[in-house]
């Protein structure tokens, strides 16, 4: 009797080591499980960017006016904090304005006039999240590195341009922003043509790059045809869309917006994903704070 219980013990005891063993071996491959998961998140960082044609400030715009919606635009802004943005039309005192509140922001680029003169194309950025490698502003012309106005454009146009690296995960991506010309046809699809030519010299690591701005030309036109053979309408790839089909709404808070101007274009490539693309028509007391709707991209970064 005595050499059952003794035996009986032995096994109680073999069976208690083997769950602790168990125990162990459980919890490592949990932890090494929740470590790949963190790993993977790090991996695949997300990054927000936005197109913004924020409407230059000129008087003539009365109760439009920048000093009567600048808090507002702003604010909006704020609320969805872009990572990454793009704005047109932006004057030097709009960027002064933009800058003091914008906690946390910097921005890259130049003045079409030269220096910090006439419209900007200039990117915004979370400089807590971000940081800039390298960066620059050419002219949409015949001679890009001089104050110029290209073809058959009403006014000199920019380009901005940004290599970011995202802080958390050591990602780097190119960003482009700019604002094509509202008359001159020939001189929109020049300015594209010289932005790609500009991509390809600069990018010789075959970083993702994104295109952003005010194209002033819709869907269906040439420029958008060409310019999808080389890159992705995040619109066209994104998993979740939100918001009107237009981008442009003059101010016109009655009628319905249809014309799509306002665009971002993401590499052809594997190493990103679009999430989420959005219109954000925002309306307080019948007034938006801009002529145009800001367009807003999640994305992720393989």
């Amino acid at each position: 009797m005595f050499g059952f219980f003794k035996k009986k013990n032995k096994m109680v005891k073999q069976y208690s080591i083997l769950l602790i063993v168990l125990s162990i071996v459980f919890t490592s491959c949990k932890n090494e499980s929740q470590h790949a998961d963190m790993k993977q998140q790090v991996e695949k960082q997300s990054l927000s960017v936005m197109t913004y044609n924020i409407r230059l400030d000129v008087a003539s715009d009365g109760k439009n006016a920048w000093t009567n919606r600048n808090h507002f635009l702003s604010s909006q802004v704020q609320f969805h904090g872009p990572d990454i943005m793009g704005v047109q039309e932006a004057l030097p005192n709009q960027m002064n304005d933009l800058n003091n509140i914008l906690i946390g922001y910097k921005d890259i680029g130049l003045g079409r006039d030269g220096e910090n003169k006439g419209e900007h194309s200039s990117i915004f950025y979370n400089s807590k999240k971000i940081k800039v490698e390298k960066e620059g502003t050419f002219w949409l012309s015949e001679t890009p590195d001089k104050i110029s106005k290209g073809w058959d454009a009403a006014y000199p146009r920019i380009c901005t341009y940004g290599l970011f690296t995202l802080l958390e995960s050591n990602q780097k991506i190119w960003v482009f922003n700019t604002h094509l010309d509202h008359v001159g046809g020939e001189a929109r699809l020049k300015g594209m043509e010289l932005i790609q030519k500009k991509i390809n010299t600069l990018n010789t690591d075959h970083f993702p790059v994104i295109v952003m701005g005010d194209f002033n030309v819709e869907p269906s036109s040439e420029l958008i045809t060409n310019l999808k053979k080389k890159m992705n309408d995040s619109k066209d790839i994104a998993k979740i869309t939100f918001g009107s089909n237009g981008t442009f709404n003059g101010f016109k808070f009655d009628e319905l917006v249809t014309r799509r101007i306002d665009y971002i274009m993401v590499s052809k490539t594997s190493t990103i994903e679009v999430e989420k693309y959005g219109v954000l028509s925002s309306l307080i007391d019948l007034k938006y704070p801009s002529d145009h709707f800001p367009v807003m991209i999640e994305l992720r970064l393989k």
